[in-house]
């Protein structure tokens, strides 16, 4: 279980989707792959769910699928023999837990409240899913949830679009948000696969919030730097010195002695290092191991990129 949690949560969001045929499954499985979505939980609100999750296991291996909305021991039966790698449902159901925990299937029970984290709990679960989550306070009730509950892990559902998707995904307990918008059954309807596949892309870099933070210059030693800071001083403020560098403003970082990078680095932020890193490997971007900085917590805090772009380095930040 351990695993499929990490992998969720590497991928960031999980699109919730009602089919109402059969075949509108490939292409909608193809569609998210394309805009860089490789999950996808087909939900039994339809007859076509179970079907839909069969084609899907069977023809896009590469598409880690799961069926939600699931509230009976027989459907969650009927979702994992038709090929389901994780089970999700509306709410909690000690009965529908235990099957999935049998079956060795990883499930995200849907809560609200302590009670039924506490059962949740006591099945040994630690991701769930928090649901409807807008409808239950959103980020401020899981910020209180999760102060009795440190060690939990959540993946809400429920409300979440574009505009709320960062207030959500940049919190450290949560492992992915799940959502209709990149899928909606309109789109599905009419066969408008590359507008699903641009909506997951734009969805995908949401996740990433990736954002320019500073340029680097490299200068030649200390007293060049210096001089460098004064004369971008005039025209950037505030001005900072650091131990290796100086700030003219915090966008642009003037280093006191040379660093990587054959013209200097350009600085790049994001929600969460680790996910940005297993989104970039998809790209063949690698990550120069020996730069990685962590925080008390050990999550990466810094970390550089081993290609120059334009002769510049690249690393990245972990955005506040």
């Amino acid at each position: 279980m351990a695993d499929m949690h990490e992998t969720i949560r590497n991928i960031g969001i999980v699109p919730v989707i009602k089919i109402d045929s059969p075949e509108q499954a490939l292409p909608l499985g193809k569609a998210l792959l394309a805009g860089g979505l490789p999950v996808a939980e087909i939900t039994f609100r339809t007859a076509a769910g179970e079907e839909g999750i069969r084609i899907l296991s069977s023809q896009l291996p590469q598409l880690l699928v799961g069926a939600g909305t699931i509230t009976s021991v027989e459907a969650a039966r009927r979702a994992i023999d038709a090929g389901a790698k994780f089970i999700v449902s509306p709410g909690y159901s000690d009965d529908v837990v235990e099957y999935c925990i049998q079956r060795n299937v990883t499930i995200y029970p849907g809560v609200n409240n302590p009670s039924e984290i506490q059962s949740a709990m006591r099945r040994g679960l630690s991701v769930l899913k928090f649901f409807p989550a807008e409808a239950s306070g959103g980020v401020d009730m899981l910020d209180a949830l999760s102060g009795p509950f440190p060690t939990l892990r959540f993946m809400p559902t429920g409300g979440i679009g574009m505009h709320n998707l960062a207030s959500y995904i940049r919190k450290p307990y949560i492992v992915a948000c799940g959502g209709s918008w990149m899928v909606k059954s309109d789109l599905i309807n009419e066969g408008r696969w590359d507008e699903i596949t641009r909506l997951s892309r734009e969805a995908v870099a949401a996740v990433h919030g990736f954002s320019f933070a500073h340029i680097g210059i490299n200068p030649s030693d200390t007293e060049e730097a210096s001089n460098i800071t004064m004369a971008l001083g005039v025209f950037l403020q505030p001005v900072t010195e650091g131990t290796t560098s100086f700030f003219a403003s915090e966008s642009i970082e003037i280093m006191k002695q040379p660093f990587l990078g054959t013209h200097g680095h350009i600085g790049i932020r994001t929600w969460d290092i680790e996910r940005a890193l297993e989104y970039l490997r998809t790209f063949g971007v690698e990550a120069d191991e020996a730069t990685g900085r962590r925080d008390a917590k050990g999550r990466l805090t810094v970390i550089y990129l081993k290609d120059e772009v334009g002769g510049f380095a690249l690393h990245l930040l972990r955005a506040k």
